[in-house]
């Protein structure tokens, strides 16, 4: 509801006597709570204080084991202030209809974006290009593993998180998928959870993050959505409230969706797909041209405006930079294999699934439809970092009139093949870490120092942990020939 403000807010939620609001912290995480309307409207403009301590600790409320600058002990883990989004207003279906605002952290002293809020580096790396007369426009594409929630007929209240419980003594390889077998785009095995899958389509629309398509994918109870495409910072939004919609359903029918990169070894992981294509003022696709180029310098390219050939160059050139804004955890790296259909080189190409990204414009979709699908990403990252990286990389590669480093990959071409020219991605996490905070990296220029300081400390604290942890591969290999 783009119409609400701070005049009109108190009649539209005149017959409401709670408001829930949340913030998203670096993991893509919602943290919010449950207020009183009379509390909610005290701050509708001024906003409201939130604890820091969401961006000084990892996905489990473990603070992380270097202190960083936004939340500490020095600082005394400090209040935040947390401004509602009125245009983010919706209400829960799921929760009796309750009224429902994003928030955005802004540092309290300066009242600026908290250099870590991942809604503020999406709109600071949006505000160049729609300085210049341009609206970036997004679609996101999700797969995610599905399990039952294991167990004999566990309480209401239990269904969904008994899966973690569960896993604390038994093999991860013993958890129930949804529906057995590899069968992408089916018809049928969606009627073994009709209810679920229904509701989630309904929803999705109810609660403003409206699926495009909604179909099983190739694995054991896999689905994906492509969400509809709309404004970038929005679709970010809409993309973080997909996984809640997902979560909040699945807690209902005794089911945990799976977001992580890779959760099965030997099956294809969850990608997290982002669409992206600049609009004018009056509403033209900004990567097209108006007539074919009759001497491209390369064929895939004939009918790419000259901003978009510099934007793919920009999001070329600096994408080993920034890896951990699209691979942000340690499993993020098991998904990026070769022969996984997933990308591992900087590697181009016009409808070239195989390569990170896919050029996508005439002859084989309409002018209006021309636009990048950035393939790295998976379900895992965080859609207002993923975004944020591809505008200013992009942008980058405008401001700088960039030419295209790499050739595309050739027609049937593997990433990583003999004519694969591009540069091999990072493998692991902790080497994107230190690819993506070395002092001349493209990162700091695109975001600043701040923002790269303070990520990066949050992945090394992922690293730290991993090599701490003694895995079940490794007792099993090791406990007796050793």
């Amino acid at each position: 509801m783009s119409d609400l403000t701070a005049e009109n807010v108190a009649d539209v939620l005149k017959d409401d006597r709670m408001v829930k609001v949340a913030g998203i912290d670096v993991d893509g995480m919602l943290r919010g709570k449950l207020m009183k309307k009379t509390k909610f409207l005290s701050i509708v403009t001024e906003g409201f204080g939130f604890c820091s301590v969401i961006f000084g600790w990892d996905q489990h409320d473990q603070t992380y084991y270097k202190e960083l600058t936004i939340s500490n002990k020095e600082n005394g883990y400090r209040d935040l202030l947390a401004i509602p989004d009125l245009s983010s207003f919706r209400r829960i279906p799921w929760e009796n209809n309750v009224p429902f605002f994003l928030v955005s952290f802004l540092d309290p002293d300066t009242r600026e974006p908290v250099c870590a809020c991942p809604r503020g580096l999406l709109k600071n790396a949006a505000a160049k290009a729609e300085a210049a007369g341009y609206r970036a426009m997004a679609g996101a594409e999700y797969e995610f593993y599905q399990f039952r929630a294991p167990g004999d007929h566990p309480t209401p209240e239990r269904t969904a998180s008994h899966a973690a419980t569960f896993l604390q003594k038994n093999a991860v390889d013993s958890l129930p998928p949804l529906t057995e077998g590899m069968f992408g785009y089916s018809i049928t095995r969606p009627l073994h959870n009709q209810d679920y899958y229904y509701g989630i389509f309904d929803a999705c629309e109810q609660f403003r993050c409206d699926i495009e398509g909604w179909h099983t994918e190739s694995g054991p109870g896999v689905y994906e959505a492509a969400l509809q495409f709309g404004e970038a910072k929005e679709m970010a939004d809409k993309a973080g409230l997909f996984k809640y919609v997902v979560k909040a359903y699945g807690i209902k029918h005794g089911i945990t969706p799976c977001f992580m990169a890779k959760p099965r070894q030997g099956l294809p992981g969850n990608s997290g797909h982002m669409h992206i294509s600049l609009m004018t003022a009056d509403g033209k696709n900004a990567f097209i041209r108006d007539t074919a180029d009759p001497n491209p310098p390369y064929p895939d390219v004939e009918h790419l405006s000259d901003l978009g050939r510099h934007f793919l160059a920009g999001l070329l050139v600096g994408l080993p930079d920034i890896m951990p804004l699209f691979a942000p955890t340690i499993n993020s790296y098991k998904r990026l294999v070769e022969n996984f259909w997933a990308p591992v080189t900087v590697s181009w190409g016009l409808e070239h699934r195989a390569a990170s990204i896919r050029l996508i414009t005439p002859p084989t979709a309409s002018a209006k439809a021309t636009r990048f699908e950035v393939r790295v990403p998976g379900a895992d990252a965080n859609p207002h970092f993923v975004l944020a990286a591809i505008m200013a990389l992009g942008w980058r590669g405008v401001e700088k009139k960039l030419e295209i480093p790499t050739p595309p990959l050739s027609k049937g071409e593997d990433m990583g093949g003999s004519s694969d020219k591009g540069v091999r991605l990072a493998k692991t996490l902790k080497e994107a870490i230190v690819t993506f905070t070395r002092p001349d990296s493209i990162a700091r220029e695109a975001f600043g120092d701040a923002f790269v300081d303070h990520f990066g400390g949050t992945r090394e604290h992922e690293v730290r942990l991993w090599e701490e942890a003694v895995t079940d591969w490794e007792v099993r290999r090791y406990i007796e020939t050793v």
